[in-house]
Formats: structure tokens, sequence, C-alpha cells
């Protein structure tokens, strides 16, 4: 046994003495992640040399580590071999047991099980049966959408399972999988319906996968399989959102968490009754008023979702509350089959507090929003956020499925399956920006060079762990380390470069973002190095995490914040990113968030250092903002870290960086670096002091990222949307400072108030808000009177309309009042629906009692 003293979770130091005893060691067994008297049996025990000799035994490591949280993939324990005569159980969460078993070579596999949330799944595997459970690890339970199509079984042409039964849309349906996912020979495929019961937004508002019916039943495992659907019996075409699974023939039919594939999600149209069949668009169309009607039951979850950002640019930039929803993504070809005309869409990341909902914001080509006031290819918020939120388990937060049943399956009811598109406009229209306020960027990069929230830099090269920023609104901790850089011979430089970074807000886990001892960007969760070889996306507790292909990671809290870092020459660049809430609550190296430069050099203390400090003055503000042990979020496993950062001083005061790197005119670098830096001062300022052009070429690159995303984020000005006048059309769709909207009456009418309205500084619209009334013309007959009447009402509202109607070279002042309302008329074939208008003049020599009514469908 290596003894080095010490296994760290922040404070937590073990003596070299009780390392070193060489007594009887503590097992692993029921232990896993602990520290004990003798040994560790946390992950950082093995880099340390301080592990029980059973931790590799007991601490299970698994391949794959995640699937979806529909369950039934089998995954293998890596490194403990079985006795062949275990019988394996495996328990996920202290209660959800699923079947395991002992393969010939001796090794354990388990079955993941159903789940109704997303992330890492503390599991446990016993073998006697279930009585004891010593062996533990963990398992990702994934959203569904997020696993690859590998592991599904594909609908060919989705599409058509999806409006199967619908006009033109009939024939096979083609199912596919890859046969050697399911060690069977024959295989059934069962048909599984999703629904939310009880009470909504109570405690008894429960969510259930419900097994339905076998479709097919032992067929041979090749992969592929075809059919002609035919409506389902029984109520069982009741459930229009379901999955198919495909399971060994050997089990029963709707056995639970066994081996399986599963499809995705899907609206069952192609298993829908004969009354579907007949009149798609008339059963549609009765689902979609029904849905209409039970959503007026329903809180408003409009009120509290956030505003969507003004521009794509700001979308794109605002990373600590907005991610790229894949279905219309700009680096995929914008492939946007729901929002036509939209380039790209921005998924809120958390859901609203109250009601788990979720925004979706759209843009087009001149990265202006879509409005679905404007367009039916506007963006349109959910009841249900997409990705879940937690604490999961239950509605509307289940991932994925909550958002089917009251934003997905309800848009085909209304705008797919039948032309009842503004029913569901109307319950989903889009958020526009007028309220929404970017958020705040601090950087910092290179040897380190800071830029503060509010727009202040400079550079501090000190040696150790700094606070970078903290936060007594949320209790967010961002702390930074920073170590020697050497020159390309291997020689100490006298500057530094950021290694690590490590972050929490409130209560959540502990990111830390690190370069190795071998170079290799490595991202650690509790103290743990995690991979994203299977998934890119994590849903942690407080957080979300997202690692792209080049390893640019972005850690998003709960409250709104982000924390980007990317590796860059050898050192990291971080950016973080804060919501106005966070005016006047911030400290640290990137200065207090308030809009004012002056008092940016706070120390710990509040006492201020004026912005025009020398560099050594800067050099003492810095040392000022050490991390202190006792709050420490770094991770020390190895003996270099232990004796540099961990028995160290936090800043280490007896390095001293160079201030002013000298210029020498004859050294051949100095016109290498004009010509790679031009006029960037960071990016000379690096060269000269680590000699390398990388380097510098990696600050610079990271200099113009800061002031694009600063440019990006600045604020813009909405005057909201404008809708046309009645009786007229308006052209133009952008609400933003000097946008134009002009306004144009219907034939027969004239335009009263501004022609065109433009977007002022104030945020409101100039002019007066324009009217299309009833101009001067020939004989209007009665009918073509009431045309014009009846777009002055408005749905189950009385309205006053005060019109100079023309009659023949007469005009008379009516006061005219009129309601509407509507009428359904229910035959065995279909609905029709009546609009009827009811008008009363006075005085009215000519113009009577009106009644009259216009089939308006």
């Amino acid at each position: 046994m290596k003894c080095i003293g010490i296994d760290v979770s922040f404070s937590i130091l073990f003596t070299f003495a009780a390392l070193c005893h060489t007594g009887a060691q503590d097992s692993c067994a029921h232990q896993c992640g602990e520290l004990l008297g003798t040994c560790s049996c946390r992950a950082t025990c093995q880099s340390l040399g301080v592990c029980c000799p059973d931790y590799k035994e007991f601490c299970l490591q698994i391949s794959p580590y995640s699937g979806s949280l529909m369950g039934g993939k089998d995954f293998l324990i890596e490194n403990t071999a079985f006795n062949a005569s275990s019988v394996l159980t495996c328990r996920f969460k202290q209660q959800i047991q699923t079947i395991g078993y002992v393969a010939t070579d001796g090794q354990g596999h388990c079955i993941s099980p159903l789940l109704y949330e997303t992330g890492f799944i503390p599991f446990e595997v016993s073998i006697d049966g279930g009585l004891t459970f010593p062996y533990s690890g963990t398992w990702l339970s994934v959203h569904h959408s997020k696993v690859s199509d590998g592991e599904k079984c594909v609908l060919v042409n989705e599409t058509k399972w999806q409006y199967y039964g619908t006009a033109n849309t009939d024939g096979n349906l083609t199912l596919t999988w890859t046969p050697q996912a399911l060690s069977a020979t024959h295989i059934n495929i069962e048909v599984w319906g999703y629904q939310e019961t009880g009470d909504s937004y109570s405690e008894n508002w429960l969510a259930e996968w419900k097994y339905l019916y076998t479709l097919a039943r032992e067929i041979p495992n090749t992969g592929t399989f075809s059919f002609i659907p035919v409506p389902a019996t029984g109520n069982y075409s009741t459930w229009d959102v379901g999955i198919l699974r495909i399971i060994p023939s050997s089990y029963s039919d709707g056995q639970s968490n066994i081996p399986s594939i599963w499809s995705s999600v899907h609206a069952l149209a192609w298993h829908l009754g004969e009354d579907f069949r007949n009149d798609p668009n008339a059963w549609a169309t009765a689902k979609c008023i029904e849905w209409d009607r039970n959503e007026e039951k329903l809180p408003n979850f409009l009120e509290e979702i956030i505003d969507c950002p003004c521009t794509l640019a700001q979308a794109r930039a605002d990373t600590g509350r907005f991610h790229t929803d894949y279905g219309c993504d700009i680096e995929q070809g914008s492939v946007c089959t729901y929002h036509p005309g939209a380039v790209h869409c921005v998924r809120g990341i958390q859901a609203s507090p109250q009601y788990a909902a979720g925004q979706q914001c759209c843009y087009d080509s001149t990265g202006i929003q879509i409005l679905t006031h404007d367009s039916t290819g506007g963006s349109t918020p959910d009841r249900g956020h997409d990705w879940g939120s937690p604490p999961f388990l239950k509605p509307p937060r289940i991932p994925g499925y909550s958002h089917w049943l009251y934003d997905v399956i309800s848009f085909y009811y209304c705008c797919l399956w039948s032309d009842n598109c503004h029913f569901y406009m109307k319950r989903r229209p889009s958020s526009d920006c007028k309220t929404y306020r970017p958020p705040q960027a601090a950087s910092a990069f290179g040897d380190p060079h800071f830029f503060t929230f509010d727009g202040l830099n400079f550079t501090f090269k000190g040696q150790g762990e700094y606070t970078l920023v903290e936060s007594d609104l949320t209790s967010l901790r961002v702390q930074g380390r920073t170590q020697q850089v050497h020159f390309p011979n291997g020689t100490g430089a006298q500057v530094t470069g950021l290694s690590a970074v490590a972050m929490q807000e409130n209560d959540s886990d502990v990111i830390e973002v690190r370069y190795s001892e071998d170079s290799n960007l490595e991202v650690l969760l509790n103290q743990k190095v995690i991979s994203f070889s299977e998934q890119s996306w994590l849903d942690l507790k407080g957080l979300f995490l997202h690692s792209t292909v080049d390893q640019n990671i972005t850690a998003m809290f709960s409250s709104g914040s982000g924390v980007e870092i990317r590796g860059s020459g050898g050192f990291l660049a971080l950016t973080v990113l804060l919501p106005e809430k966070f005016m006047n609550h911030t400290q640290g190296l990137f200065g207090v968030m308030n809009g004012n430069t002056e008092d940016e050099y706070t120390f710990r203390n509040k006492t201020t250092m004026s912005v025009h400090a020398s560099p050594q003055q800067l050099f003492e503000f810095g040392a000022n903002w050490a991390v202190e042990n006792g709050t420490s979020l770094f991770t020390y496993d190895t003996e270099f870290l232990l004796n540099n950062f961990f028995y160290e001083e936090k800043h280490n005061a007896s390095f001293l960086p160079v201030f002013f790197p000298y210029e020498d005119p004859a050294d051949p670098l100095v016109k290498e670096m004009h010509s790679l830096c031009d006029s960037d001062p960071f990016c000379r300022f690096d060269v000269l002091t680590t000699r390398s052009l990388q380097v510098g070429s990696s600050t610079k690159l990271s200099h113009q990222n800061h002031k694009l995303l600063v440019e990006n984020l600045q604020p813009v000005i909405s005057c909201g949307w404008l809708d046309h006048p009645v009786n007229g059309r308006k052209n133009g769709t952008a609400y933003l400072l000097g946008s134009t909207i002009s306004f144009i009456c219907d034939e027969g009418y004239e335009l009263t108030g501004s022609k065109e309205r433009i977007c002022q500084v104030t945020g409101a619209w100039s002019g007066d808000t324009p009217s299309c009334i009833l101009g001067t013309g020939a004989n209007l007959s009665s009918d073509a009177i009431l045309e014009r009447l009846k777009l002055e009402v408005s749905f189950s509202r009385l309205r006053l309309c005060v019109n100079t109607i023309p009659f023949g070279k007469l005009s008379k002042i009516s006061l005219v009042f009129c309601t509407f309302f509507w009428m359904r008329m229910q035959t065995n074939t279909r609905s029709s629906y009546y609009g009827i208008v009811v008008c009363l003049s006075f005085p009215g020599d000519w113009l009577q009692n009106i009644l009259k009514s216009r089939n308006i469908t």
C-alpha cells in the first residue's frame, strides 16, 4: 500500500498513521463512496493509492453506463467476477428490482428498469437472491430521444406511421431493428400506451406506461417486420400516444424490466379505430376542441416562463438559459419540419418553477424571432417541458412524455390531422422579447487576462486557487486554479495560466474541469472523472452539463447562470454568464456586477482599489481572493496537487510574475508576434511571456470570442407585437428598434390612425393605433352590410360598433349592437359549426332587426 497520507474530500483528511495501519483492512461491501477508518472506498482512492483491498470488487464499473429511461438495456459489470451459480438481483434506487444473470465467462449482467426520470441512478447488486446488496454503482438514465438510433427499433418513414388512416396514407408499415441487440431467435412486438391520471397539479397526478396488446408474436428475429395495420379492438384505440417494444418471445406479455428494444414515442394513428379512419378531420376536430376545453380549466403557465431572446445571436449566446432545440438546428441544416420559415430554435433550459413549463423560441434567416401571431412556423411554449424537470417522477415533469401529452399530440389533433390550428396557437402563443434581458458575461483566458461583468479588464498572474465569482443570491461559487507556465524548452516562465475550474450552486453537484498531468482535459462530477463517450448531455443535481465534440464544456445551473470552459493553447478559457437578478450580488476576481466599474476591484473586506491600479497592486487584489481550504471545491487526488495546492498556501506569495515583458526589436519572435497579433495587446503579452505563438494565437481567439459574445448580448429594444386592424392587414413582422410596420385596409374600408408605425428607442410605437372603417361607395345589399359587420364582432363578446354605413347616395350614422355566438349541428357522420350574428340598430329606418346565419366551417 502506498502511504501518502491523505484522501481528500473538501477538508476531510486521513492521518498518515491511519492509512499505514498494518492491521485488518476495512471492506467496501455496502460502503462504496465512503471514507473508512483504514482505507477509502471513494473514487479518488485509486490515484492516491489508498483504496480498500476489495474496492474494485464491490464498487462497480459498468459498460455501457447509460441507456434510455424506458429500460430494458443489458449492461455488463466489468470489474467483478461472480460464481456461475450466483442468483443476481439488481436493485435501482433501493426499490426497483430487475433480473440479472451471470454469463458463462463469469461476468455479471443487469437489465435497466423503466424509469420516470433522467440522471445518474444508484443501483445495487445481490448474489443471494435479494437478501443482501453489497455491490453498488450508478446507471445513467437518458431522455429517450437522446438515445442513439442504433439502440432503438426504427419506424421506417415515421411520418407515414403518424398519419396512417388520414387521406392518401395507407399500405404497409415497416419496423427495423438490430437483431444482435436481443439474444433470441424469435421475438414479440408489443404496443404500449402512455397516460397521466388523477387531478392535474395535485399529489394524485400519476404517470403510467401501460402494456396494451401484442402486435406480433413468435416472429423470427431478422431485424425487420412489415404489416398492414388494422384498427385496435376494444378500448385500445383510445390510446393515441404510445411506443412499440420488442422482447424475446420467451418472456410473458407486458412483463416489466426485461431485455427490450423500444421504438420512438409517436402518435398511434395507425392503430386508431374506425371512427378515425372514416373521418379523420371530424375525429381530430372533436379531440382538438376537447383539448381546448380542458386547457381552459388548467392554470395559466404562460405568465411564469422566461421571455425569448430578441435575436438569434442573443439566443445562441445566452447558453446559461437556452440550448439548441434539436428539431430545428442551424448546425444540422435547419430542417425545421414543425416550424416552416425558421432556421433555428432554442428551448429554455430550466422548466418554470411552479408548473414545470417550457419555453421555445424560433428565428428566421434574418435572425428575427418568428411569432405564432404572424406565422404557423412561430415558436410555441410547452405546458410540459420536453426535457422534464427535477425532481421528475410525477406529471408534468416526466422527461419527454408529459410534453407529448400536453403539447405534441394536441398539435396533431388541431394542426396536422385537422384544420383547427387556431385553437392550438391560441393556447400556445409565442412569447415576444419585450421583457427579455440578456445576461452579463465575464471571461478569463491566456496568461490570465480577466474581463469583468462590467467590462473592465486586467491581468493577474498569481499562482494558486482563487475565487473567480461568488454570489450570496444562490450560493454560486466558481473557483479557478492557476499553474506556472513552461517555455517550449521546459523551463518555467514567470507567468501562470488557468489549469482547473470548479463550481457549485446551492447544494448542486460539484463540477470540476481540469487539465490532467498528461495534459488531457478531464471533467469531474463530485470528485469522480466522468466520460462523455456515450452521452453529451447529463442531467445532474441542480444543473445540466453539456460537452461538444471538441470538448467545450457548459454547466447550466438552475438559477440560469452558465459557465463555459474550453481548452485553449494548454490553458483553460472560461466564461461566466449571469442573469440580471445577480446585479449587486457578486464578488471575486470578476468584480461586482452592477454596471459600475469604479468598484470592480473590491476586496473581501469591501474596501475598493482604484481602477487605475498598477499591475503590482492588482497582484495584491488577486491574492486577496485566494480560496481557503475549508471552502475549496477542488479535488486533490495526486501527490502533485496535494503538495502544491492542498498543503501549501492557496496563494503562492513566493511566486513573482513578470509585470512588464520586454519587447526586444532584435528578437526574431517579435516580428512573428506582430504578424500574428496585430494590435491585440493580450496576444502580444502572452507571446512575449511564454515565447509561444500557439499561446498567443489561442489568446487572440479567446479575446475575439469574448468581444463577439459581449456584442451578441447587447440589449435590444423591442416595442412588442403589433396586430393588424380589423378589416385590414399589415406589412412587416419585425418589432425591434427601427422596425416599420405599415397598414392597409381591405377593399371598401378606409384607414384612420397611422398608416405606418416605427419602433422607437423608448420601446413604444410611434403614431396612433390604425383602424379600418367602412368607406363611402355604391349601394350595398343588407347581406354585404352584414358580412362587414361580422368582421367587427369577436367570439362570445358583446361589442359596440359605430359605423358610417353607405346606402346609395345617402350615409346614415347607425348605432349598432352586435353579438356573435357558435351553434353546433351534429349528424351521424360529422359535426358542423355555424356562426350566428344578431344585430340591432338605432335609429335605422332601413336596417331592422337582422338575424342571419352563415356556415363558416
